[in-house]
């Protein structure tokens, strides 16, 4: 907005330099011409208080999300907690939040081209949102902020578009130190992940958390088995078959329940949560056991743990996306938002886990490990297994 401004300033103060230069001529100008002077400059008065009207009006926003909404407890409420982050300190802006239900990537693309002529910028939460490449081409003027995929143009190609600000996060970050914590942690032996769809930031963290327990195991002689149901396993975006724990929605918190609980007959006591709006269902079943607990996911969703006096979160692992949705809105807002791919990561202290007294059960021992291992995976020391990265858990970058 203040880019639009000085331009408009810069408009003013060149016209008033070229009425200046023009007066020098004023003996040669006829009344009629005067006139009509008089008038253009009225009517280009008229035209930048307009524009400055404009330019004043706050930032019109909508979050789009698929198919759970911006109050699922997790990823698509930590977008829209950064934008509401944003319109406290800038009251005059809005946001609308736009729910597609069924998660077809269809039917994503058509909720997106509906409203896009409607608002300033577009929050987009998940991978199925990629598409939204040829509406953003095609819709220059409108900012775009997406969550979890980059752009891709109608054959499926990623592209870099000066209107997207584009954010994919090394989930696998987070997962590792989630795998760490739950093998150092469980007195069962037994630990798992609850997913919602294999796509690539769900598989993430799965093969992020088998690296973990691969690592403590080899680390510190943690005695941990990895669990995974077979009829439960998922099939990434290459139609690979990722194994793991997969609910096959984001929003089922039935299904959530029986997967939970099926994991804990099978003896599992501690379990990775990353499946939006049906992992309350597996928090559920996690409550109505009594004797397992659960590692948040993307958020800090201790409040959400709460069981009688107790609580089921052992901590959450996290994916710093409100921050970084605030940042580029401010950018939005003072001219300098520039269309970008970018990956974030500890580095940018954009993945991480809760640390904080009151927000976690993690022993001293586990903590100080966790410390530890932040700081290596900061430096590049240690980099986890990832869906695209060409590492797997039991061969990653610091196990040996």
């Amino acid at each position: 907005m203040k880019k639009t401004w000085n331009v408009i300033t810069g408009v003013v103060l060149a016209a008033s330099l070229l009425a200046g230069c023009g007066a020098s001529g004023a003996a040669k100008s006829t009344t009629a011409a005067a006139g009509e002077s008089a008038t253009t400059a009225a009517a280009e008065e008229k035209a930048d208080a307009g524009k400055t009207d404009e330019a004043k009006k706050g930032l019109k926003i909508a979050i789009v999300s698929s198919p759970s909404g911006v109050d699922d407890g997790s990823f698509n409420q930590d977008n829209y907690n950064g934008i509401l982050s944003f319109i406290e300190k800038h009251p005059d802006a809005t946001v609308t939040p736009v729910r597609e239900e069924t998660g077809d990537t269809a039917a994503v693309m058509q909720a997106v081209n509906d409203i896009v002529a409607d608002y300033d910028v577009l929050v987009c939460c998940g991978f199925q949102f990629a598409g939204i490449g040829t509406v953003a081409k095609d819709n220059p003027n409108t900012k775009f902020i997406l969550v979890d995929s980059y752009p891709v143009d109608a054959d499926g190609k990623e592209v870099s578009l000066d209107n997207v600000y584009a954010m994919q996060f090394k989930e696998q970050e987070s997962g590792f130190f989630a795998g760490i914590a739950a093998a150092l942690e469980t007195k069962s032996g037994k630990v798992a992940v609850v997913n919602g769809i294999a796509y690539p930031s769900n598989v993430n963290y799965q093969y992020g958390f088998m690296s973990g327990v691969n690592y403590a195991k080899a680390k510190y002689d943690a005695k941990a088995e990895y669990v995974e149901i077979p009829s439960y396993a998922g099939t990434d975006v290459t139609n690979a078959n990722v194994g793991g724990n997969y609910i096959g929605n984001f929003s089922d918190e039935a299904t959530g329940k029986v997967v939970g609980k099926a994991l804990l007959d099978k003896g599992v006591d501690i379990m990775l949560v990353a499946a939006g709006g049906s992992g309350n269902g597996v928090f559920t079943a996690v409550k109505e056991a009594g004797n397992a607990q659960v590692i948040g996911c993307d958020v800090d969703q201790y409040d959400d743990g709460a069981n009688g006096d107790k609580n089921i979160i052992l901590t959450s692992v996290l994916k710093v996306m409100h921050s970084n949705v605030e940042k580029q809105l401010e950018k939005v807002l003072d001219g300098s938002f520039k269309g970008e791919n970018a990956l974030l990561g500890a580095d940018t202290d954009s993945t991480g886990y809760v640390s904080a007294d009151g927000r976690q059960q993690l022993s001293a021992e586990t903590l100080e490990k966790l410390a530890d291992v932040y700081k290596k995976v900061q430096s590049g020391e240690i980099v986890p297994a990832a869906n695209f990265n060409n590492m797997t858990p039991d061969n990653f970058t610091g196990l040996k």
